[in-house]
């Protein structure tokens, strides 16, 4: 029982996490406009790709993952 309870508070404020990241998210200076970020503007049509902003996004969220596993796995 405690590997779920302690599994439930981890998963749990990594919601809170994420939730108060997606508050701050328009608040980050160069989030989407990083170098390798594609961003195209004609008359009446925008196109946004933010290549290198998944990127980082994507190390920084593996290496939260593999922090929390490694504490679960105590």
């Amino acid at each position: 029982m405690d590997v779920v309870a302690r599994s439930l508070i981890i998963f749990g404020l990594v919601i809170v996490l994420v939730g108060v990241l997606l508050l701050l998210a328009p608040h980050v200076p160069l989030l989407g406009k990083l170098p390798g970020d594609i961003s195209v503007k004609r008359n009446g049509f925008s196109f946004s790709f933010p290549l290198t902003t998944m990127i980082v996004l994507s190390l920084l969220l593996t290496l939260i993952a593999n922090v929390v596993l490694r504490l679960l796995n105590r």
